[in-house]
């Protein structure tokens, strides 16, 4: 590709987000924005040559004719949500019809808008914006220039939270584009669990390009899900990025289960000592569809865990990349870090690329990877059908096995078993 077509190809594509009104920005915003404008006009989209992309091809996306979609009236739509507390965005936008907010000591949840609005939200001020990768990378520039709405959570210090906080992304157009805009902020000593539902009812091609931005703070815990539900024709590239600080715990789960192609791009930096961190993973494919899978976890200081485990079931003519990298500094004496990657590959025309990475400049660890890929076990399959089970069934109970220790991590029971329902129905052939 010539660098004239590729010049026309990122200014068509990013000309879809001109028809947005970002007038509701405040000026700490607007100038985000800005900065990210500036960023963009030295990025370019990667390629089959970008080592970072290497297996993941985005021409599909960035080719793509969207539309900046706003819900001109309220959905009759039931999202069984299992909570009092969530917030709903449709194409990119918040629909306050949809949504739902009970009052909890120590929380302010709202639409990210509305606390740009607020005057009291001083955090917003200070973190929004301050962690995503605009100068590097060129769907989060996109993303903190041309965002729409998102959502906004901030626990006060020692705030607990019981019940979870949903935060549900929906797509309702056949053509839409969205840039849906999340912050998390844990203060010091404070609890809570939270889903990010991403899910789509188009018939059509569509793209997200969603980003996260947490901060756990000191003694702060975090369990973070993200649910990835959406069609064969719909494309997601997210960026999630975490700060964590001392004796903190932080915990994502990431689980896609439907889209034609998904990118996760996760970076966790770990900056006080005593930190524990989880990352969980499970992807399950069929058709044509692909997931890729990017972690970099960063040990910046002595003593802390990070644990990786990542695992997926590809069919059909599926395809997925597991990349992940474990980066130990000098300073960061005493790191146990365990990366593991699992496949269960159920067809010959399926594959998966899977590289775990440690890069390590300390001499004092414990740090552990490997990766695996496997069929299921035929001994197995016909030990089951013998006692009565169909092949379908059989296929499900294994599979559900193969996914079980993952589905563990999630502590919500109602969206475990939720989870664990789809894994069924899924492989039964119902």
């Amino acid at each position: 590709m010539n660098e004239t077509v590729v010049l026309e190809t990122k200014s068509n594509f990013l000309s879809h987000f001109s028809q947005a009104d970002y007038s509701f920005d405040k000026d700490f915003s607007r100038d985000k924005r800005s900065e990210a404008l500036k960023s963009l006009e030295n990025l370019s989209f990667p390629t089959s040559k970008t080592e970072y992309w290497r297996f993941t091809r985005i021409n599909k996306i960035i080719r793509g004719n969207y539309k900046i979609d706003f819900p001109s009236e309220v959905l009759d739509i039931d999202l069984s949500i299992p909570t009092k507390n969530y917030i709903v965005l449709i194409n990119g936008f918040y629909s306050k019809e949809l949504s739902s907010f009970e009052a909890k000591k120590g929380l302010y949840f709202s639409s990210l808008s509305e606390a740009k609005e607020d005057e009291d939200c001083k955090e917003i001020r200070k973190r929004f914006a301050t962690q995503s990768k605009d100068d590097q990378e060129i769907f989060s520039a996109i993303n903190t220039a041309f965002h729409q709405d998102g959502a906004y959570i901030h626990l006060e210090k020692n705030a607990l939270v019981e019940e979870p906080i949903y935060i549900v992304h929906l797509i309702n157009s056949d053509t839409a584009i969205a840039n849906p805009r999340n912050l998390i902020i844990m203060e010091e000593g404070s609890q809570a669990k939270v889903v990010i539902k991403t899910i789509s009812t188009s018939k059509g091609t569509t793209f997200t390009n969603m980003l996260t931005e947490v901060f756990v703070d000191r003694r702060a815990m975090l369990e973070l899900n993200k649910i990835q539900e959406e069609g064969d024709d719909d494309f997601q590239i997210t960026n999630t990025e975490v700060i964590q600080e001392s004796n903190s715990a932080f915990k994502i789960n990431t689980f896609t289960l439907e889209g034609a192609l998904v990118r996760n791009n996760l970076n966790i930096n770990l900056y006080g000592q005593h930190t524990e961190t989880w990352l969980n993973g499970l992807y399950l494919l069929d058709k044509k569809q692909h997931v890729d899978n990017h972690t970099h976890v960063y040990h910046r200081e002595p003593n802390c865990v990070s644990h990786e485990l990542y695992k997926g079931i590809m069919d059909d003519k599926s395809s997925g990349v597991f990349n992940g990298k474990v980066l130990v500094h000098k300073e960061a004496q005493k790191t146990n870090a365990y990366q593991s990657n699992s496949n269960m590959v159920l067809t010959d025309n399926a594959k998966i690329n899977s590289k775990p990475e440690l890069e390590i400049y300390a001499d004092d660890v414990k740090c552990t990877h490997g990766s695996t890929i496997g069929q299921l076990d035929d001994e197995s399959l016909f030990y089951l059908q013998s006692r009565g089970l169909s092949k379908h069934m059989a296929t499900a109970v294994l599979l559900n096995a193969f996914a079980s220790d993952v589905l563990e991590h999630v502590s919500i029971e109602a969206l475990k078993e939720e989870l664990k329902a789809y894994i069924d129905e899924h492989y039964h052939g119902v």
